[in-house]
């Protein structure tokens, strides 16, 4: 995995030192970095939203330049994407770091109430020591597609709900690609008292000088995929993929997949007109239907758990992923006429697609600070 690695950090920082980059850093990004900043210092609350699948690559470096007095909340968000056990783990890291922190999915009604209710709490607290002012103001920061836009609509309709405000709703433009908010905006979350959010441009800093960092930034879609390409960026999920855990929760699909033949065999007079039917509304060049995604789970379980390799070896894992690619061209139902690498950018944008919608799985990418990580105390 190391070679992938390192090619994919070479690809974006190629990107970022190129002062020919049409979006990484532009004369536009610069202006949104220095708005936020100019406005730091006038907002009560400043929200870090972060993706919980890269709880440490995907921090605020803009933020390293105030103080510590700063008030502070770190959201990791997209919780619904990453290991659930080690998401509890993350908690636990950014709490004893003395911050505020909460995860959230910004999809879920009620875990949003329970979020506005974190910070209308907040914000009791800070009208007891501060009671001069009557509008609390809460800005979002944070780098390209960590999901402040889809946050900033959720808390403007859940708070607007409960409030009972008529009038018409405000939404912020969500894109599942990077860099497409462009201006700051408000949005009004709660009253009695007022609290307003900022929704603010996604910024990434100048340089990112590791590679792991810029390959998880990459995979999780902060960088737009043409920097590194799709099938790299494919290659580096199915080299985390066959080296976790995670496939192996897949194995009770074969069990099922091979029962369920045996009881079709026996019934297939009496059920064949109900599955013509049922047959019918499938459609097997859409990769996001359940009946596909589960074919898929099911032909990497069986690759992975069928390879003779050490997945650990760096050949062995090349020759894995190969074998990975040709099982998918065949589940994705793809044409034998397109030549290789058409179809290997059909399946890695099909396998991409999956992986970030989460229906392959739950993955942190970011390894869990151990002590030699003593620098990443300063990332809260």
């Amino acid at each position: 995995m190391d070679s992938l690695v390192q090619k994919l950090g070479k690809a974006v920082k190629q990107v970022a030192r190129s002062r020919g980059s049409n979006w990484w850093y532009t004369p536009h990004m610069a202006a949104a970095s220095r708005a936020i900043a100019d406005r730091i210092p006038l907002v009560n609350f400043v929200i870090e939203v972060r993706d919980a699948r890269i709880p440490i690559s995907s921090e605020c470096e803009q933020l390293r330049n105030f103080p510590p007095s700063l008030r502070r909340i770190i959201v990791l968000n997209k919780t619904d994407l990453a290991n659930r056990s080690q998401m509890e783990e993350w908690m636990r890291f950014f709490e004893e770091k003395k911050g505020m922190a909460f995860g959230v999915n910004s999809h879920n009604k009620e875990n949003i109430k329970e979020f506005l209710n974190f910070l209308q709490a907040r914000v009791r607290e800070l009208k007891k020591l501060d009671s001069s002012g009557h509008t609390i103001t809460l800005m979002l920061v944070g780098i390209p597609n960590v999901g402040k836009s889809a946050l900033a609509n959720a808390l403007h309709q859940v708070g607007r709900i409960s409030a009972a405000e008529k009038g018409k709703l405000k939404h912020a433009v969500i894109s599942p690609y990077p860099g497409e908010t462009k201006n700051i905006t408000s949005f009004k979350i709660a009253s009695h008292p007022n609290i307003f959010v900022l929704d603010t441009p996604g910024v990434l800093p100048p340089e990112v000088t590791d590679d792991r960092v810029c390959s998880n930034l990459a995979l999780a879609g902060a960088i737009r995929d043409c920097v590194v390409g799709e099938i790299e960026l494919a290659q580096y999920f199915l080299s985390i993929l066959s080296l976790s855990d995670e496939y192996k929760k897949w194995g009770k699909l074969v069990v099922v997949e091979n029962g369920r033949a045996s009881i079709n065999q026996g019934a297939s007079i009496l059920a064949s007109s109900e599955s013509g039917k049922r047959q019918d509304r499938q459609y097997p060049t859409d990769h996001t239907q359940d009946f596909i995604v589960n074919n898929v789970r099911r032909a990497l379980f069986e690759a992975i758990s069928s390879f003779a390799g050490n997945a650990e070896n760096e050949e062995d894992l090349a020759r894995l992923i190969e074998v990975e690619f040709k099982v998918l061209h065949r589940v994705f139902h793809l044409p034998k006429e397109f030549d290789h690498d058409e179809n290997y950018g059909i399946v890695a944008t099909k396998l991409l697609n999956l992986y970030r919608t989460g229906r392959l799985g739950h993955y942190t990418l970011d390894p869990f600070p151990k002590n030699a990580w003593c620098s990443s105390s300063e990332m809260i």
